[in-house]
């Protein structure tokens, strides 16, 4: 039995550690590294770094900047796009030293399901924050972005405490997250082709037909069968 819990432990940080990066990626390392450095949890080998205090000052920096970013319409779906290239990648190599020192096939094995974890993750927040930004209201952004804070601390919170319910809450929500994609990348398609019949609306004039030439006014000739006029001589 302990060593199921073990398990259990270890694939709740693994897979919680890829999730939370998804979603907000410097709050995820942030409360690791605090919660290793106060003692309230042991972290694998692979992420002891994350107590560095070099490590917590950059991430709790980051975060800052990204609190306020993620609160205001548009910048916040920008933010998104540029964190596609360092979310996912990030989400991999927490999810591979998340396990700990295990063989190098695991490693890559958890940094493979970790790094889809976390694009998954982040494509389901992006998307539905690029939906949310068509509405002019910015509650909206602030209401998601606090929710989002809140869940990524409390889901961690979950794992690290009570790992079996984390996974089992973590199975409904990849189930929801299957449901949920495709209908955000229709809706998605919906506002961009919108938006794209909004600024081609105004006709292209190069691309517009040429007048036709008016009609020339020809003067009627008197027919070959009409008599010609009589001499007045």
């Amino acid at each position: 039995m302990e060593q199921l819990d073990q398990i259990a432990g270890i694939l709740a940080l693994t897979m919680g550690a890829a999730w939370a990066s998804g979603i907000n990626l410097y709050a995820a390392i942030l409360m690791l590294g605090l919660m290793g450095t106060t003692g309230n949890i042991d972290l694998p080998p692979g992420l002891e770094i994350l107590t560095d205090p070099m490590v917590l000052m950059a991430a709790g920096v980051m975060y800052a900047v990204e609190f306020f970013a993620d609160k205001i319409p548009g910048v916040d779906t920008g933010w998104d796009s540029i964190h596609t290239f360092i979310r996912i990648p990030a989400g991999a190599m927490l999810a591979a030293g998340a396990v700990g020192d295990v063989t190098p096939a695991l490693n890559l094995a958890a940094g493979i399901m970790g790094g889809g974890l976390a694009a998954a993750t982040h494509a389901t927040k992006a998307g539905s924050r690029a939906l949310i930004n068509t509405s002019p209201e910015p509650f909206s952004n602030w209401t998601a972005s606090i929710t989002e804070d809140v869940a990524v601390i409390g889901g961690l919170w979950t794992a690290l405490n009570h790992p079996t319910l984390f996974l089992a809450l973590m199975f409904v929500f990849i189930v929801l997250m299957i449901w949920l994609l495709p209908k955000l990348w229709r809706a998605l398609k919906t506002v961009f082709r919108k938006i794209r019949g909004f600024f081609g609306a105004k006709e292209d004039p190069a691309a517009s037909p040429s007048p036709a030439p008016p009609l020339e006014t020809t003067v009627d000739k008197p027919s070959e069968h009409q008599p010609a006029p009589p001499d007045k001589t």
